[in-house]
């Protein structure tokens, strides 16, 4: 009966995590006007909004660069310049592309790397609203000096406040909370026994910085 109990407890704390993480996912979109940076990253996705977003930051001053983290070796660059908003002008001479980050943990040293080739100390982070926390904890454990600001792109089926009700939705959000759960305790165990490994930037942004 006790462990039974603990059982309860245990599956009890899970869901009022669940609920706290679905409220804070659905707090971050429409996203406030942020703070100028030194630069802007943006995490590739399911659609073409995150990285659109993020030149539209760009396009007002919101920071000196962005490094589009992700993208697919197969996409060249005046395939995704054609997708998205702003001028030519812009995307040709301030946005930088990486090709080696195959999750968000692979993004996370992407964008370590980057920010520390270019010197910069604090970013803008873009990416979906339900992506956003665990992107920010990934980042943060990746680049611990950096001063982040994010900028969540909203997902309109995470609107609903009852989100649970629907089987899409209410999967999308279990899966990210529990994808969350796994890289917090990732997070906190390199914490406690000191690891972490420094990485090295993608070549275009090598190539970026010497130029």
């Amino acid at each position: 009966m006790k462990f039974l109990a603990l059982i309860g407890i245990v599956a009890l704390i899970w869901l009022v995590g669940l609920f706290a993480f679905a409220e804070r996912v659905r707090s971050l979109a429409p996203a406030d006007e942020p703070e100028r940076a030194d630069a802007i990253v943006a995490l590739t996705g399911p659609s073409a909004e995150r990285v659109n977003a993020a030149i539209r930051l760009l396009e007002q001053d919101k920071g000196e660069r962005v490094l589009i983290s992700g993208v697919n070796p197969e996409v060249r660059r005046q395939e995704l310049r054609e997708l998205t908003p702003g001028s030519n002008r812009l995307f040709n001479c301030c946005v930088d592309l990486g090709f080696e980050a195959e999750t968000t943990t692979g993004n996370a040293a992407e964008i370590a790397a980057w920010a520390r080739s270019k010197g910069y100390d604090s970013l803008i982070v873009v990416t979906s609203d339900y992506h956003m926390p665990r992107s920010l904890m990934e980042i943060r454990s990746a680049a611990p000096g950096v001063e982040l600001t994010p900028y969540a792109v909203e997902t309109p089926s995470l609107d609903d406040s009852r989100w649970w009700r629907a089987a899409v939705t209410a999967r999308r959000m279990t899966l990210e909370y529990m994808k969350y759960l796994a890289v917090m305790g990732r997070v906190t165990l390199d914490r406690i026994t000191g690891e972490g490994a420094e990485v090295d930037a993608p070549a275009e942004a090598q190539e970026a910085a010497a130029s």
